[in-house]
């Protein structure tokens, strides 16, 4: 069966650039165009910034460096990662990178320059970051739709305990991490074929201390896999993440695969208890935007004339990725601009570029360039490098000190 309404939806605000998505990319590209000037509204469904770094309790910074003793992203990235720590790091100080400016104590042979850090604290840190900066949060707000005019976003559709409502945006950045609005708008997207597998990190407290339970992860794609890995992974269930009923079924089944471990804990040690569940599912990759440019994985190294920062590969040392600004947008609407993990890469990319440093790199590039333009085909990049490199951000690898 099939319902016909007639909607008339209330546009009750407006703005110059509308960032749909509170997690790291969100936060980063609300930064970005708020400190331009720009007055800033940031979308969030739950009631706590930081997605899955955060609600979902993935709470690894992955590495700034290249693992051979060599930043590479730089920025909002680095000082969303001190942030995390301002209050004390939970563990794994880099004290090599935090701590000591001689090179020498950076090589392959040193801790790379990432950091564990306090979900709930980090989640109050980056909201007062964000307030501070000027920008708008609006709570407990899904964008379910969007209202277009041939290849430009005129507004997005909103739902929320106020009801349905209308928010107008010059500019639009997709950091939903499941690329929504984009899908919602008709721009090329694509999903990920081979699908998550369950996962139920937890926090407990007992006699050991407060510590981190890592249960279940995110699969290698594909192309990556060894034959035993193949073999370990065959019978797994998998999930697109993407279905209202299936991720109900997945939080279930994540509480389930929570329950066991921690029972099997306390059977050793009575005084375990559970501290802190993840409130979100903890889904990796879903869908992507195809847009001008597509990243690969084997383009480490490679010059991009058009690069809005560098990433590295956070599974092994030594490569460097510089990211095309291509790679954020899609000619198919012109003021919508993605980051976080719905950009344009391919499926053995999205891997490397789904966390948090990438997230934040690409984070302030989008909201950099949606505070200078609504319609990303025509941006001189030129323009958008100037602005990010006077935020400290270094664009290509041969700008890196030796």
């Amino acid at each position: 069966m099939i319902l016909h309404e007639a909607l008339e939806t209330a546009v009750v605000d407006s703005c110059d650039v509308l960032v749909c998505g509170g997690g790291i990319a969100g936060i980063s590209a609300a930064l970005a165009a708020a400190r331009l000037g720009k007055r800033v509204l940031l979308l969030e469904k739950n009631y706590l910034l930081g997605g899955l770094g955060t609600s979902g309790l993935i709470t690894y910074y992955l590495p700034l460096c290249d693992g051979h003793g060599h930043q590479v992203s730089f920025g909002i990235a680095e000082e969303l990662l001190r942030l995390s720590i301002s209050q004390g790091a939970e563990d794994g100080y880099p004290a090599n990178w935090l701590n000591n400016s001689d090179p020498a104590q950076r090589t392959e042979q040193d801790s790379r320059f990432e950091v564990r850090y306090n979900a709930q604290l980090f989640a109050l840190l980056a909201e007062q970051h964000l307030l501070r900066a000027g920008v708008e949060i609006l709570y407990g707000t899904y964008a379910v739709g969007v209202n277009c005019d041939d290849d430009t976003i005129q507004a997005v559709i909103t739902e929320s305990k106020s009801g349905r409502q209308a928010i107008a945006a010059a500019t639009v950045v997709d950091a939903t991490g499941d690329c929504d609005i984009a899908w919602f708008a008709g721009a090329p997207t694509a999903v990920f074929r081979q699908g998550n597998v369950l996962a139920g990190w937890y926090y407990s407290v007992g006699k050991s201390g407060y510590t981190l339970n890592v249960v279940g992860y995110a699969d290698k794609p594909e192309n990556q896999k060894t034959e035993a890995d193949r073999e370990r992974t065959r019978d797994w269930e998998r999930f697109c993440g993407l279905s209202g009923k299936e991720l109900s079924h997945v939080m279930q089944w994540s509480h389930e695969l929570t329950y066991t471990d921690l029972m099997n804990k306390r059977s050793k040690d009575a005084t375990v208890v559970p501290a802190t569940l993840a409130t979100i599912p903890q889904v990796r990759m879903t869908r992507k935007l195809v847009g001008t440019y597509c990243l690969d994985d084997t383009e480490m190294h490679t010059f991009f004339e058009d690069s809005i920062g560098m990433v590295s590969d956070w599974r092994k040392r030594g490569p460097i990725y510089e990211v095309p600004f291509s790679t954020l947008y899609s000619p198919t609407i012109k003021n919508l601009i993605t980051a976080g993990r719905c950009t344009s890469v391919t499926e053995s990319m999205w891997d490397i570029m789904r966390v948090i440093p990438c997230c934040a790199v690409t984070g302030q590039a989008a909201g950099t360039a949606a505070a200078l333009t609504s319609d990303f085909t025509s941006l001189n990049v030129a323009i958008l490098q100037d602005h990010l490199k006077k935020s400290g951000v270094i664009l290509h690898e041969k700008e890196l000190t030796p």
